[in-house]
């Protein structure tokens, strides 16, 4: 944060700065504003997204009008089953001139990397992204190389039982701090998404609403916001609670406490306030953490999904009193 700035003061600027690329991105999708807030949220809580749902219904453009918010770098990778890793994050090439190896960069190095259809790549390309999630960097060839900051992996996935698909592995989705899942539109968005298309994508004309630096400037600030110890007991509680339930094989990490916390920062920013409450946690609680459970007998009525387990630890877990709205 810039000296001399109060910390209010930046936090009711990053507050309009997050509106502002969700009202831009909702120029774009229609009827899914719960899911462009999500995404925001994630955007400034410094996390990567992951976008779920069948196919056509608006992930990829979802993900692009977020970059197209940004005043900053772009890529966007299509995944397939012949993709490399050195396709993601470059390689090193002999030039001639200069007698020696320089490095070309790979398309991970962007503010904001699309990767479309991320499971329809192998598992050995799947694991290229697993450093620059987390670290923000890439080693090739025993050379590290820092990637542009800000920096935001959006994934988008389809249903793993369709044709030509590869689970992610659980070390991959515990990198992503947030999945959001995007659903077919009701009649009224439907009938805007047709109406709005009739003569020209309305993402051709989206510009940016926030530059690259702002961003980065507003992460910092959204970890300012204050978050009481008995939140933050409530979200290592909910947490651990994942790993204890008769019905799961494997629960939320560590990570996804942090993650959690994070997000939850996040939100409190968005909707105006400077510190988190208890319903930030569980607004956000299932976009967190249900990516990160494997259920013992997965798809079954007597288990559930893993979304039903969130749900039904946040009815029983107790939600901490006294904190100030």
């Amino acid at each position: 944060m810039p000296k001399g700035m109060p910390a209010d003061a930046d936090l009711s600027t990053a507050t309009a700065a997050m509106r502002r690329v969700a009202d831009n991105a909702e120029r774009v999708i229609a009827g899914a504003r719960d899911q462009i807030e999500a995404a925001v949220v994630c955007l400034f809580a410094g996390g990567n997204l992951l976008l779920e749902g069948v196919p056509g219904v608006g992930k990829t453009m979802l993900a692009k009008a977020l970059a197209a918010s940004i005043d900053g770098s772009f890529n966007r990778v299509q995944a397939t089953p012949d993709l490399l890793p050195s396709d993601l994050t470059g390689v090193s090439v002999w030039d001639q001139h200069a007698g020696e190896f320089r490095f070309v960069p790979g398309p991970l190095f962007a503010n904001v990397v699309l990767v479309d259809e991320v499971n329809r790549t192998t598992p050995r390309t799947q694991s290229a992204l697993l450093e620059p999630m987390e670290e923000r960097q890439v080693t090739v060839e025993g050379v590290t190389h820092p990637l542009p900051q800000p920096y935001l992996v959006i994934a988008t996935e389809n249903p793993v039982d369709q044709h030509g698909t590869y689970p992610l592995p659980e070390g991959q989705l515990d990198r992503f701090m947030m999945t959001v899942v995007v659903g077919y539109p009701d009649d009224g968005s439907a009938t805007q998404i047709v109406t709005r298309q009739l003569l020209a994508h309305p993402l051709d004309e989206l510009g940016a609403v926030v530059s690259a630096d702002d961003v980065l400037r507003y992460q910092h600030a959204v970890r300012t916001v204050h978050v009481e110890p008995s939140v933050i007991e409530y979200v290592v509680t909910l947490t651990k609670a994942t790993r204890e339930h008769g019905d799961v094989l494997l629960g939320a990490s560590p990570r996804s406490m942090v993650a959690l916390t994070r997000a939850a920062q996040s939100r409190a920013v968005m909707v105006g306030r400077d510190h988190v409450l208890p319903d930030d946690v569980k607004a956000l609680a299932g976009s967190v953490l249900a990516h990160r459970i494997v259920p013992r007998s997965r798809g079954t009525v007597a288990s559930g999904t893993a979304l039903d387990v969130v749900r039904e630890l946040l009815e029983r877990v107790p939600v901490p009193l006294g904190v100030a709205g």
